[in-house]
């Protein structure tokens, strides 16, 4: 599944790639920060400040401590162009062109914590709303210059702050070698969160030279990202920090320390362990601290990536230091760690095709002209693939969106609001039925945020230029900055507040469709909702139960256990079995 969640995710990521720019031939907008001189580029009315380091390099003795500030104000950062930097400051990661990391095998370097700031001209001297964008990509993957903002810095005239973090294993690590040898901050498991919390120190300490008002910065991610901000949220040491929190698609997951480092592989249900690692790349899993350090870093992620399949993979920890040990999504509602800021969280309608929509279970591909066209692609069984796609996303909703809500309202927040986005205003081509394939899928949203509509070589069905494709833009931008300036976001139709009693949120679309509703889903009721599906078989509906139970959120093996629908039902089993059929059949789960 990994792997054509990335094929597809390609696709889409593609549409966030950044333009070229120019230096600016002037230095009327220095800026003067702890980091050095800062001289921008310029891309008309925007200007792009690229590749500021905000921490020293987490490189030899400094890997897996905490971030130390990065000073050094006589310096001098020049005017970069993208093409000159990607290769040089991503954090090693899985290379894939149309993600913004081009290459082969495993790119990027340990040196890679920077980021980059865009205002418009004349910002300089100005107090502008903040909004510091935290990338997704699992916590695997992503690129401080993959998401082009300056069209919602033209429209909107905020600050917008990109950056980088360590991922993976350089990210997320438990050892004894590690955390028992050190002391404070740096007994952490959670460097990438971190460093997230480092960007954000240099940003209260620096913005206001860039036109930004240190007092009124909103977080805002998807995915991984939306993930990362409920992080925050729940971290203690990121008090101050912020002011407003939206997350996008996000979720609530932790793993304890002895589960992150799965001492003897005790835990069966997780993988990508530290303990595995090692054993792995074939390293005695008690080396010592400066052994570990020693390791090639492209070499781990190697290893890393190849303990693919069914699991946990711990990349957050209840570690006692970033995330508090009662666990993620209990600090969320615990009032001693509430920041009390508001709060913004959606799911996409249509979540899961983002993985489902090329996998061969549910679609099949043919070639009725020659080989060298796209294949045309259709669903196998629209009930079961349409039923699947609701279930799944209303779990998301419920588990990413409403349960962590509620616990910060437990927590005492008040200013807290919900939607789900249903825009799905695509074509549809000979080779595919798109809206009903793709429609509301996972990351569609972030295209209405930068203005950058592309979806590889389907762009034009899945994002065409239509008044609905405007209309959507204008009302994300438009809810987003007026948020971030005062609040609460605004739309044409009034957006509730949330609470866990009414469970209040808006659909996110265009003219009729952009409406209030109240959720009434709940895990119980989809568990309900699956038994009546007589259209699947009894295997289908129980794999489908236990990815709801546990693909997104914390896992509940327990309750699936107890699930007597469901009993005795090996999913990791059945779902190894549907692989090796179909490769074996067509050499690959996926129809591209």
């Amino acid at each position: 599944m990994r792997k054509i969640g990335i094929v597809i995710a390609a696709l889409l990521l593609s549409a966030c790639r950044s333009v070229q720019v120019e230096p600016l031939a002037a230095n009327d907008a220095t800026v003067a920060t702890q980091s050095g001189h800062a001289v921008p580029a310029v891309n008309g009315k925007i200007l792009t400040w690229r590749d500021i380091p905000y921490a020293k390099a987490p490189v030899g003795d400094l890997r897996w401590h905490a971030p130390l500030p990065y000073k050094n104000p006589n310096a001098s950062i020049p005017a970069q162009l993208l093409s000159d930097t990607r290769n040089t400051v991503a954090c090693v990661q899985q290379a894939y062109d149309a993600g913004g990391v081009p290459g082969e095998g495993i790119v990027g370097t340990e040196d890679c914590l920077y980021m980059d700031i865009k205002a418009q001209a004349g910002s300089i001297g100005s107090a502008k709303p903040v909004m510091v964008w935290i990338h997704g990509g699992g916590n695997t993957s992503g690129y401080k210059g993959f998401y082009n903002f300056d069209e919602l810095v033209s429209r909107e005239d905020v600050v917008v702050v990109t950056f980088n973090y360590r991922l993976g294993p350089l990210g997320w690590f438990v050892h004894p070698s590690i955390q028992d040898e050190q002391a404070g901050v740096d007994a952490a498991a959670n460097f990438g969160h971190l460093d997230i919390i480092e960007a954000l120190k240099w940003v209260k300490a620096n913005i206001s030279g860039f036109g930004g008002d240190p007092e009124n910065v909103t977080i805002f991610g998807e995915s991984a990202g939306g993930h990362n901000v409920f992080a925050m949220l729940a971290s203690p040491l990121a008090d101050g920090l912020f002011h407003k929190a939206i997350s996008q698609s996000g979720y609530v997951k932790s793993a304890t320390p002895e589960q992150a480092f799965n001492r003897d592989n005790a835990d069966t249900t997780m993988r990508r362990t530290s303990w595995q690692l090692l054993q792995q790349m074939q390293v005695d899993p008690m080396a010592s601290a400066d052994t570990l350090r020693s390791l090639d870093a492209k070499a781990l992620y190697e290893a890393y990536y190849e303990l693919d399949g069914e699991g946990d993979v711990p990349l957050t920890v209840a570690d006692g230091v970033v995330i508090p040990e009662q666990g993620f999504m209990a600090a969320l509602g615990d009032p001693q760690y509430a920041k009390k800021v508001p709060v913004i969280a959606g799911a996409n309608r249509d979540e899961v095709t983002l993985w489902l929509g090329t996998h061969r279970y549910f679609v099949e591909a043919s070639y009725p002209f020659t080989k060298l066209l796209p294949p045309r692609l259709a669903v196998k069984d629209p009930a079961v693939y349409q039923d699947w796609i609701r279930v799944r996303s209303a779990a998301w909703k419920v588990r990413g969106v409403d349960q962590p809500l509620a616990e910060l309202q437990h927590a005492g927040y008040s200013d807290l609001y919900a939607y789900r986005f249903d825009w799905d205003d695509q074509e549809t081509s000979f080779f595919a039925d798109f809206p009903a394939i793709i429609g509301a899928a996972h990351g569609i949203d972030i295209a209405f945020l930068t203005g950058a509509f592309t979806y590889g070589p389907i762009s034009r069905w899945v994002y065409p230029d239509s008044a609905e494709r405007q209309e959507m833009m204008e009302l994300m931008m438009g809810a987003w900055a007026e948020f971030a300036r005062t609040s609460k976001p605004t739309t044409p139709e009034e957006w509730p507040e949330y609470s866990a009693e009414e469970r209040a949120f808006i659909h996110l679309d265009v003219k009729d469709a952009l409406r209030t509703g109240r959720d009434t889903d709940t895990i119980d009721s989809l568990l309900a909702r699956i038994e009546g599906f007589n259209h699947m078989s009894q295997q289908e509906r129980c794999l489908l139960g236990w990815e709801t139970l546990t693909k997104v959120g914390q896992p509940d093996y327990e309750r699936f256990e107890r699930w007597s629908y469901c009993q005795n039902f090996d999913a990791v089993a059945f779902q190894l079995n549907v692989k090796n059929e179909l490769i074996e059949q067509y050499g690959t789960t996926s129809v591209l």
